[in-house]
């Protein structure tokens, strides 16, 4: 099935005319200005041609850029680069992967479309031509409607229906951002998915994060059992604890231990301490995970 068209789209990019929408109680996504007689294909030198600093996109595959510099030395460059004036130069609007593999294989002009944009626009753009092609991970997606939301002052529907997604969409790629930053690299790589980042937002602990994405990556643990792990750890309060009507600051020499132990022991430690008494619960998941705690601990069973 051919997929369906994202806001704008692509051919508005490049100057088509708008697609008429009906009315659904929300505004269509503002289109780019149609092409008239005076645009044409320019050819730009690639030097004088610079990226956007508003391109969401932070990551190209080596791979992919091999392949489309071997396509472009064997065909050209099909489609031109959409680009703005910039002082005796061009900023990127549209097609960063063609300037750079243009580059690659020592091209020195590239066919260009100068449009004049505001910033806005331009980061509308870019975003839509990246999701329509699907180029983004989900954080670089994240970090594209959250700076839509901040630069411009917009609410999450209004975002939204500039990019041609559904509020929901747009909510739930946000929450990711709520991740610890290293975590956020982990889904950024793709080492852990989304699904798994999604459950252990659950956890609004960052080090419990990436205690659960620990133990997630150590284990392979699937999405079903990230779920359990989340949900153990959500829980694990000590037994039989009341809840006071005042609620007493943790003792950071107790917390410096609990992190040195969760360190040490690559899971969940708990410290109890009163007056110099108390105890110390160490949390295991399985069978295996004993024999490893043990291990660490240097106690042998045999």
């Amino acid at each position: 099935m051919p997929k369906p068209a994202l806001g704008r789209g692509l051919g508005a990019l490049l100057g088509g005319s708008a697609t008429s929408t009906k009315a659904s109680g929300s505004a269509a996504p503002a289109v780019a200005p149609p092409v008239d007689n005076r645009e044409r294909v320019e050819r730009a030198p690639v030097v004088k041609i610079t990226p956007s600093p508003l391109q969401p996109r932070k990551q190209f595959s080596e791979e992919s850029l091999r392949e489309l510099a071997d396509s472009i030395r064997a065909q050209g460059i099909v489609q031109p680069l959409i680009v703005r004036p910039r002082g005796d130069g061009y900023e990127l609007i549209a097609g960063e992967r063609r300037w750079r593999a243009a580059q690659s294989i020592g091209l020195t002009e590239v066919p260009v479309v100068v449009r004049e944009a505001d910033d806005r626009t331009v980061l509308e753009w870019a975003l839509i031509e990246n999701l329509q092609r699907e180029n983004l991970n989900a954080i670089e997606e994240a970090l594209g409607y959250a700076q839509l939301m901040q630069q411009f002052h917009l609410t999450q529907e209004e975002a939204a229906t500039k990019v041609g997604r559904s509020r929901p969409v747009v909510a739930n790629a946000l929450r990711l951002l709520k991740l610890d930053e290293e975590l956020q690299g982990r889904v950024r790589d793709g080492r852990l998915s989304v699904g798994h980042a999604k459950v252990i937002l659950g956890l609004t602990d960052h080090a419990q994060q990436r205690l659960a994405a620990e133990r997630v990556l150590k284990k392979s643990l699937n999405v079903r059992q990230t779920e359990e792990l989340v949900a153990f750890l959500q829980h694990s309060v000590e037994p039989g604890a009341k809840k006071t009507t005042r609620a007493q600051a943790p003792d950071m020499h107790v917390t410096h231990l609990q992190e040195k132990l969760q360190q040490r022991f690559g899971t969940k430690a708990h410290v109890r301490y009163h007056q110099g008494k108390g105890s110390i619960e160490i949390k295991f998941f399985s069978d295996d995970d004993l024999d490893r705690i043990l291990k660490v601990a240097g106690i042998d069973l045999d």
